[in-house]
């Protein structure tokens, strides 16, 4: 029987890394709460923040292990040989009958995915190489062996095919050598440039985007160069920037004189950050943090001991009538050193010509041969000039804006570049957050039409170019916003492989809300490190997410320090204070709660000011079908909350 089109199974090829405690039982018979703290904090120090860090997925914790996925084989290899490595440091001084020890398996395959969750062959081998592992160690796969060989200063060895349980066919087995214990990092060739995350640039953005993607290239050149023959290795830590690829692009200068030209300067910078963290491996700070110097002398060194980068790149702008002039340069934060300067000057409707010349260039310069893949990226629709500039000014706009009285004018400017191109992609994606803003904040004045609004738009914008992160990241906050937060992450999930570099301040929300608050936490932290001056409620966004997760966590005083790191950053975002209020609440600490609240209740614009109106708002989550374990953490988690306000002082 096949099934229909709404039963219908879905599948993928992934792959998974399953990983359990090699002697857990006796472990818990010795001493069983003392076991279980103990594998919690690792899980939550370190695996699942190497889980997210390498861009995968926790599917479930077992009790005794975990399993989780990855689009990439390298990916989960990469996570595995960090996260043992990490826990032989973890376990020094620790006496060997209280280690805990993960064993891991790692294969690739096609998937079953049901509500969240995984199944398949591709799953169990991956469980039956976990039971080959040694404590400590990792078995892989012959097919996910194929993928990794050569890429890895690790060494694979053959132990042979091996019949597995209940699986048909023998599976040849590796094995990982980890004797030295210090984390994976990818082999490259010598004299090989640094890789590059294909990616596809539109003709949304012809005008401003060719000369991005060639300053961008040409810097990747000039980096190389300056590098020397025998290539840094670039291992996806976060520990010491500047063992990797770590920039900042400045803000651009504006030449012209023209205030009203900001825009294209602006456009110009935040592309170059997304066009950086294409580079595998990349550390680039964000473009909100990177605007805070916008204006400001400049002190290179400062700015990389401050933000932790190895490079920074300048530039100006300079429009004139049709043509577009932009100056750049590269330079070592280290040493103020300049190591690579180039002029390009664009005509502002088509760059296809001049393109072609300073790839050229580029690849003269760097001695490489060229390929016709770059032929490949324009997208056959054509853009509207007229279009494209008033989606250029609404995008810088709506980040100059975020949450504040000017963004409607910004999003007015979205809604013009759709009357001339309803199918303008960055206009149709910015214009998401006019809706989903609305609706997070309570401005909305008709909340389900705002949610139908924001999902119409970004879905459209997905369709027209699922190659545009923004346009990812805007579905993810519609679909988190309709109650949808695993649907959510998949779409901050996929914006996150084009533009591994971005700041969703709604992902770890989404984590809080399917019961995962070791993965919020894991996030926002990250989130801080690429943005650590962002300007707005973002940043205090990503302590209020941390909250939330420390408080599910029951870890009050944690949630404490994070809210009011968030309240000091912005004290008119006013539901802070009652989220204050619940967690002295719940820490024990009931006169301060009340008195909290009461200096909450105080302010006449309090969002929420009776349990009926917070009942009211938590009844907008609509949550969909969980399963049990998650519904029962949701559950206890609200009913807390809940308990906190009524001991706070929050009337009926």
């Amino acid at each position: 029987m096949v099934a229909s089109g709404q039963d219908r199974i879905e599948r993928r090829l992934a792959a998974i890394l399953a990983a359990d405690v090699a002697g857990y039982s006796r472990l818990t018979g010795v001493d069983e709460e003392g076991t279980h703290v103990q594998l919690q904090a690792h899980l939550r120090a370190l695996v699942d923040p190497k889980v997210a860090e390498h861009r995968g997925r926790v599917v479930k914790n077992t009790g005794d292990g975990m399993l989780a996925e990855f689009s990439s084989v390298v990916d989960a290899v990469r996570c595995a040989v960090d996260v043992q490595c990490g826990m032989a440091e973890r376990n020094a001084g620790v006496p060997d009958e209280k280690r805990i020890e993960f064993r891991m398996g790692i294969n690739v395959g096609d998937i079953i995915i049901d509500r969240g969750d995984i199944f398949g062959d591709g799953v169990n081998v991956a469980a039956r190489l976990e039971g080959l592992a040694k404590p400590g160690g990792i078995c892989i796969s012959d097919d996910a062996h194929r993928q990794v060989r050569g890429k890895f200063d690790v060494t694979f060895e053959d132990a042979g095919e091996r019949q597995l349980k209940n699986i048909a066919r023998p599976v040849r087995v590796f094995r990982v050598a980890l004797d030295d214990a210090r984390p994976a990092k990818l082999s490259q060739p010598r004299n090989a440039a640094p890789p590059v995350l294909r990616a596809r640039w539109s003709t949304r953005v012809r005008a401003i985007g060719a000369a991005v993607v060639l300053i961008a290239s040409a810097v990747g050149a000039a980096l190389y160069l300056h590098l020397g023959r025998a290539p840094v290795q670039l291992p996806d830590q976060l520990a010491k920037p500047t063992e990797r690829f770590s920039i900042v692009v400045l803000p651009f200068a504006n030449l012209s004189g023209d205030a009203s030209q900001d825009y294209l300067a602006d456009v110009i910078s935040d592309e170059l950050s997304t066009g950086f963290s294409r580079f595998r491996n990349s550390f680039v700070i964000s473009r909100s943090t990177a605007f805070t110097y916008k204006g400001k002398p400049v002190n290179v060194r400062q700015i990389g001991k401050d933000l932790g980068v190895r490079y920074a790149l300048e530039g100006s702008v300079q429009p004139s009538g049709d043509r577009l002039r932009v100056n750049a340069q590269l330079i070592d934060t280290e040493n103020d050193a300049h190591l690579w300067a180039d002029r390009f000057d664009e005509n502002r409707s088509d760059l296809l010509q001049m393109q072609d010349a300073i790839v050229t260039r580029i690849a003269f310069a760097i001695g490489i041969k060229l390929t016709e893949e770059r032929a490949k990226q324009a997208q056959t629709r054509t853009a509207n000039p007229n279009a494209d500039d008033l989606a250029w000014r609404c995008s810088a706009a709506v980040n100059r804006a975020v949450w504040t009285p000017e963004r409607d004018s910004a999003f007015r400017l979205c809604e013009q570049a759709l009357e001339i191109d309803p199918e303008n992609v960055r206009a149709l994606s910015h214009l998401t957050f006019k809706f989903t803003q609305r609706v997070a904040f309570f401005d909305a004045p008709d909340r389900q039409a705002d949610l139908r609004r924001a999902d119409e738009l970004a879905s459209l914008a997905v369709k027209i170019d699922p190659g545009y992160h923004i346009a990812h990241a805007a579905k993810g906050d519609a679909l988190l916003l309709a109650g949808r937060p695993r649907e959510a992450i998949d779409s901050y999930e996929r914006a996150l492989i084009l533009a591994p570099n971005s700041i969703l301040v709604g992902l770890p929300l989404a984590y809080t809300n399917i019961a995962q608050p070791e993965q919020a936490i894991a996030y926002a932290d990250r989130a801080m490190r690429i943005s650590p001056h962002h300007p707005g409620l973002v940043g205090p966004m990503f302590h209020f997410a941390k909250a939330r997760a420390f408080g599910m966590l029951e870890d009050y005083e944690q949630a404490l320090v994070s809210i009011e790191r968030a309240e000091a950053a912005a004290p008119e975002f006013l539901v802070l204070g009652l989220v204050r209020s619940v967690l002295l609440a719940l820490a024990g600490k009931e006169d301060e709660a009340r008195a909290s609240m009461q200096r909450y209740l105080a302010n006449d614009n309090a969002p929420i000011r009776t349990m009926s109106q917070w009942r009211a708002r938590w009844a907008h989550a609509s949550w969909p079908s969980y399963n049990p374990r998650i519904l029962a953490r949701l559950v206890i988690w609200g009913k807390k909350f809940d308990d906190g306000l009524r001991t706070a002082g929050l009337p009926e």
